[in-house]
């Protein structure tokens, strides 16, 4: 916590030619007040401590007692204080900036607002270059999403026209989100390559992707003939000869041994004796020849011939009325397969019933030739042993398909939806690249104003927080004075005051100095500011303001300085005064005996001549302004002192004696005669007393005292050596007055002599 303790020493400040703190004087406390009348210095000490405050060198020599060191006012530059300082040059400075004139509607409150705006003013710049890139880069941005964006509802729409069907199917809907979500998807796999498609492949599926539903097809029950076992048996059935009496005109005559034996059997059957063909009897000689010739071993190896013969018919006939489905039964995707299976196995079967056919040739001949050997030259045909299975297997993938309908059609629609999303992916990804990176161009554009907006939003919400919020501003101004036709409206940095609706014009000074005050007390609130481990200076915070602002003044001062680290409060008002001392006289630890621990600290400001002018100290308050609650009191003591000195008095001692006098007679007279208004020489010339004597007390007032305040060295100086004579006259105008009200007076400052002397 920064603490002030003293004014060490100041020379060539104002009116302080060599001041150096008294060393029986006690050092600034938390509270401080400190009662000057107008011309002792306030505003040379508050000027101190805002130098202080703005770290720049006052003018003179000064040096203060800041937290146990000396600071020089050479260093105040280098010295970080929290010190916050109402005095006139901070009203002209941060609050009303201009110099005379009706006062502009627009106000920038605050000395930091001045630099904060010219950041501001570059900010705002730099904004407006920053929004034509983030322009540039939102056009770029919409310009790649718009060209994104159209290429996949193309994409999609080629897809969902292609794989489009009645009934469920989620391309019926396909749009640009699905098609994204698709490529994506791909995209995260790493496989868009094994998506692509031939045009047989995707003919293929978009056949499955059109085809209705089919009914099952029967599958081939036919098993290929065994030629190679055929072939063995005819072999060995060929190579086989009949052993026999044989007739030689039989043997060498096939067909004719063939018709005889036919006749043979048909004569058995008949039991006949008789020749058939020409009736004449059969000699048993001829009949015996031909049972010899047609033996039982000839007849077994006939009909092994027959048997074999009409197991190769069956064979030929089975393939011959072998029936095949139709092709068109089953789907169209199929058909390529089928057909190529077929024709397999329809070449298969004509090779073997060639075999067959060969075979059964072969064996006739052998009938014919039972008595020897038949060469033969048959091969088993090359045929694929699975080539039913092979049709087979394709009849199953229909069946299949009928089973799985719905699935196989949209796995044929995925396939080829994918196969058509492989084909533009890559240009999916440029276009899709190209949008993100417009994008990533935006969100840098975008960063880089919301950093100039967040940097010129502090700014602004710095000078704003700087001159506190109109509604706060409004609301103590309305209970400061009274009404709400004055208040403050935000434009822009500033505020614009107005009375009525309309921009306020000539502001009084007590319309000023309310603003002012509001404002500085609440800046105190401001996060720049540690109130409770700073300093708060007020230099004659109620200079203009009548009774009822007055007191309106002292309660806000109360409330918004009573929990600073160091309060010090300069004033000539003594009404204020009075009440700023109450305040301090009630200071939790303020009864202590010793006063370096008493919080709230009393001092005056007093001038006396010089030989370079008059000269300003700061000393201990007179102890009548301290106990009493009027100045009355102080100023009847000392004049009554003076009025009784025999000895002569210097004139340092004299001099501010006619301006005392002189506060004294008219507080008098207020009280006395309330109803005479005017100067006041109308109001003594209506009290009765002796007319020399109010010509002298009078004289001496108007020649040496300026009203409130004391005046500068122009007169002889030897006139003021009648002081004491003439207070006695003003005295004793004022005893015969009030003759009780003096008796008292006299009393109370008796009393005060007598309180004196003990200590």
């Amino acid at each position: 916590m920064s603490r002030i303790e003293r004014f060490s020493r100041m020379k060539d400040c104002g009116i302080f030619r060599n001041f150096e703190w008294p060393k029986d004087l006690p050092e600034f406390g938390r509270y401080n007040l400190i009662y000057g009348w107008n011309g002792t210095g306030k505003t040379t000490l508050s000027r101190i401590l805002r130098c202080l405050e703005k770290r720049t060198k006052p003018s003179g020599q000064v040096t203060i007692a800041l937290d146990g060191r000396d600071v020089r006012g050479d260093d105040f530059p280098n010295v970080t204080v929290p010190i916050r300082v109402f005095n006139r040059d901070f009203v002209h400075e941060s609050v009303f900036p201009v110099e005379g004139g009706d006062i502009p509607p627009i106000f920038v409150l605050g000395a930091e607002s001045v630099e904060k705006q010219k950041k501001l003013e570059q900010l705002k710049g730099e904004r407006a270059q920053a929004q034509e890139r983030l322009d540039s880069a939102s056009f770029t941005k919409q310009k790649a999403d718009r060209e994104f964006d159209q290429f996949c509802i193309d994409r999609a729409r080629v897809i969902k026209e292609t794989l489009r069907s009645a009934g469920p199917n989620r391309y019926n809907n396909y749009d640009k989100t699905d098609f994204k979500r698709d490529a994506e998807q791909m995209l995260q796999a790493g496989d868009g390559s094994t998506h692509r498609l031939s045009d047989s492949e995707r003919e293929k599926l978009l056949t499955q992707h059109r085809a209705a539903p089919k009914a099952k097809v029967q599958e081939v029950g036919y098993t290929l003939p065994n030629t190679a076992d055929i072939l063995g048996r005819l072999s060995q059935l060929l190579a086989t000869t009949v052993v026999s009496a044989a007739i030689e005109a039989l043997k060498d005559d096939p067909e004719l041994a063939g018709w005889t034996r036919q006749g043979l059997q048909l004569h058995r059957e008949r039991s006949t004796e008789r020749c058939l063909f020409c009736e004449q009897p059969l000699p048993k000689e001829r009949l015996a020849a031909l049972e010899a010739h047609f033996s039982a071993q000839y007849e077994q190896f006939i009909q092994r011939l027959d048997a074999l013969i009409g197991e190769l018919q069956a064979l030929s006939k089975a393939a011959a009325e072998l029936r095949l489905p139709n092709r068109a039964e089953l789907y169209d995707d199929l058909a390529a397969e089928y057909q190529a299976a077929e024709e397999e196995l329809k070449q298969a079967i004509k090779a073997v019933r060639s075999f067959l056919e060969d075979a059964m040739q072969l064996l006739e001949e052998k009938k014919r030739r039972a008595f020897e050997r038949v060469e033969q030259n048959l091969k088993v045909p090359t045929v694929d042993p699975e080539v039913v299975e092979k049709l087979n297997a394709v009849i199953r993938k229909h069946n299949q398909a009928c089973d799985e309908f719905q699935k196989r059609v949209e796995d044929a629609r995925k396939k080829v939806a994918d196969g058509m999303i492989a084909e533009v992916l890559e240009e999916f990804v440029s276009r899709r690249d190209a949008s993100q990176k417009a994008m990533a161009d935006l969100q840098t554009a975008q960063g880089e104003v919301k950093r100039l907006d967040d940097e010129i939003n502090r700014l602004e919400r710095d000078i704003k927080e700087h001159r506190r919020p109109a509604d706060e501003l409004n609301e103590d101004l309305r209970k400061y004075l009274g009404h709400d036709e004055l208040r403050l409206e935000v434009k822009d940095t500033g505020y614009t005051i107005t009375r009525g609706g309309e921009p306020a014009r000539a502001l009084s000074e007590g319309e000023m100095t309310a603003i002012a005050l509001l404002y500085f007390l609440k800046s105190l609130q401001d996060r720049h500011f540690d109130l409770a481990n700073g300093v708060v200076v007020l230099d004659d915070p109620v200079s203009s303001l009548d009774a009822n602002a007055l007191y309106l003044a002292f309660g806000f001062i109360r409330e918004r300085t009573k929990d600073a680290g160091q309060l010090i409060i300069l004033t000539h008002n003594f009404t204020f005064f009075r009440q700023v001392r109450n305040w301090f006289h009630h200071l939790k630890g303020q009864k202590k005996r010793d006063l370096n621990q008493r919080p709230g600290r009393f001092y005056m400001l007093d001038c006396s001549p010089s030989p370079n002018g008059r000269c300003a100290t700061i000393q201990r308050l007179d102890p009548l302004l301290e106990q009493y609650d009027s100045e009355y009191q102080y100023l009847f003591v000392r004049v009554y002192r003076a009025s009784r000195e025999t000895e002569s008095a210097s004139l340092e001692q004299n001099y501010e004696l006619p301006n005392m006098a002189r506060r004294l007679l008219e507080a008098f007279l207020a009280f006395r005669q309330p109803h005479i208004s005017g100067e006041l020489w109308q109001k003594v010339q209506t009290v009765p007393f002796e007319e020399a004597k109010k010509y002298r007390i009078l004289r001496f007032l108007h020649t040496h005292s300026h009203s409130s305040a004391v005046g500068e060295q122009e007169h002889d100086p030897s006139l003021l050596a009648e002081a004491p004579a003439v207070l006695k006259d003003l005295l004793e105008f004022i005893e015969t007055q009030d003759k009780a009200h003096f008796d008292a007076m006299v009393e109370l400052a008796n009393r005060q002599v007598a309180e004196e002397g003990d200590e």
